[in-house]
């Protein structure tokens, strides 16, 4: 059975972690395939929209203690899971597709790393969230340390690394983690239907919204202000801006087509 399960569909490619029996917990081998299929979603033209999910009852506790605790040299082991973990989130903020992530349960260590990661963070209202780190004596991976501060604010950042506080869903949406609760059972419709209209969007020009606010916090204004220039210099020569434009005009739907 894949630790990481890939589908393709309708402009959907859906990432699932899929070691349910361990709470989709990161080990090196989950870290590859993640890496692996976050690599090939990237070269998938079709792919126009990332929907990252978590099977089973959570979406991921973290690192796989058990596999850590077996290993004779634990630095060398987490050396190489986060080569490969890092990797993959870097190349998830990179690509044009947006990323969806589909939160229920636990996303605790790393898993809130992944989770905050995300464009657009969807929560099911039992949805719990904790960086957990320094409970078993490391510091924070998966990007956490980055993301938490941006989205959350420093002072916050700090009591929830260094205290473990876990976070609700509403808690977690207040803090500013997640886009929005739902009920658990609606989870997958509204995350299928979010998606869907991702997916029919002008995906070049949604890329290079998302990158232009990734960056925005560690530019100065004069500097953003010329990405921001150069940006639409380059989506207002593609295809998709002629057609959104023409659409607008005409008082119709548009019919982006990627490019």
């Amino acid at each position: 059975m894949a630790v990481v399960d890939v589908h393709v569909e309708a402009g959907v490619g859906t990432i699932t972690l899929n070691r349910p029996e361990a709470g989709n917990s990161i080990d090196l081998e989950l870290a590859r395939d993640l890496h692996a299929a976050v690599i090939a979603a990237e070269r998938d033209a079709s792919v126009r929209v990332v929907v990252l999910r978590g099977a089973g009852a959570n979406f991921c506790v973290g690192g796989d203690l058990r596999s850590f605790s077996r290993c004779e040299d634990l630095p060398a082991e987490l050396r190489e899971v986060t080569t490969h973990l890092h990797a993959a989130i870097v190349t998830l903020a990179r690509i044009d597709a947006p990323i969806v992530v589909a939160v229920h349960g636990s996303a605790a260590g790393a898993g809130l790393g992944l989770a905050c990661g995300g464009d657009i963070v969807i929560a099911a209202d039992d949805a719990r969230f904790v960086v957990a780190y320094t409970r078993v004596g490391l510091n924070p991976d998966g990007g956490t340390s980055w993301f938490l501060p941006r989205l959350v604010g420093l002072r916050t950042a700090q009591e929830l690394t260094l205290t473990n506080r876990a976070l609700d869903a509403d808690g977690a949406c207040s803090a500013g983690i997640v886009t929005r609760v739902v009920p658990a059972a609606a989870l997958d419709d509204e995350v299928h239907g979010l998606a869907a209209v991702l997916a029919a969007g002008p995906s070049k020009a949604l890329g290079e919204a998302k990158r232009l606010l990734r960056t925005s916090l560690d530019e100065t204004l004069a500097v953003h202000l010329e990405a921001e220039a150069s940006a639409l210099v380059r989506s207002a020569g593609r295809p998709d801006a002629v057609e959104g434009i023409s659409a607008f005009l005409a008082k119709r739907p548009p019919e982006f087509r990627g490019t």
